[in-house]
């Protein structure tokens, strides 16, 4: 094995809070505060270091343009592929066939709870949706990093409040937070609500060792360039062409299928 270069700093968790007006405002700004203020410590389950802390991200417009970040890995059809699989639940037929959950398959069935609670109570705290199945991810590999859904109407609009347990802040934050804002957008519109906040915590926010430099190169040209260089506008750029990806993204479900 390769001995790493990078050797372990603090191990003590730092806690961080980021706030930004839009999703990609607060995704860069998390990106910043990991780089800079991020422990580096080992990471046996994936034999590699990583940079790590705790970060809740608190998003104040999760819909504002623009929406989307030129800091991601993957383009219109991996994003519109990841909300399908979401929301949809495109790929929840490989459930007992090779995976043991999909987030939608566990999210999906305890929405009509959460629409009737909050019915029921605009003030309620009980809209909540338990993602962690203990049975099932105490013997899993690669068990549900998120943990929790939670709404809330607050001030006549529907905020929405993530646990995730771990994630991985360059790799896979922003596809998970884009595709949170859509089911909070969704359930939004069935309440007859605008969309509030989006608060995403995570306890373990990090970046694993092979990603170490993809980090920086980010946090480098979130210092160095103009704003207008690092966003894409959803409605006027991207949703376009990611609604020209479904056909092919389902031709493929149908060829998992089969």
């Amino acid at each position: 094995m390769i001995k790493s270069p990078y050797t372990i700093s603090i191990i003590r968790m730092q806690e961080i809070f980021v706030q930004g007006r839009s999703l990609p405002e607060a995704y860069h700004r998390a990106l910043t505060e990991l780089e800079t203020r991020g422990s580096i410590l080992d990471c046996s389950d994936w034999d590699q270091k990583q940079k790590e802390c705790a970060m809740t991200i608190y998003i104040e417009e999760p819909c504002l343009e623009p929406r989307i970040s030129k800091l991601i890995i993957g383009g219109p059809y991996d994003l519109q592929r990841y909300i399908m699989e979401l929301i949809d639940g495109i790929l929840d037929f490989k459930i007992n066939a090779g995976w043991d959950y999909t987030y939608h398959e566990r999210f999906s069935r305890h929405l009509p709870f959460v629409i009737a609670e909050l019915k029921r109570n605009r003030e309620s705290r009980r809209a909540i949706i338990s993602i962690r199945d203990n049975e099932i991810d105490s013997r899993n590999k690669d068990p549900a990093c998120m943990q929790s859904i939670q709404f809330f109407i607050r001030d006549s609009k529907l905020d929405l409040m993530i646990l995730f347990r771990s994630n991985d802040l360059p790799e896979a934050f922003f596809f998970n937070a884009f595709g949170l804002i859509m089911l909070q957008e969704k359930v939004a519109a069935e309440l007859g609500l605008e969309v509030g906040t989006y608060t995403h915590r995570s306890n373990s926010m990090h970046c694993y060792e092979k990603d170490f430099q993809l980090l920086s190169n980010y946090v480098k040209a979130i210092d160095e360039k103009q704003s207008d260089e690092l966003y894409y506008h959803y409605q006027d750029d991207w949703e376009e062409m990611m609604k020209a990806e479904i056909p092919g993204i389902l031709k493929l479900v149908e060829e998992l299928k089969s």
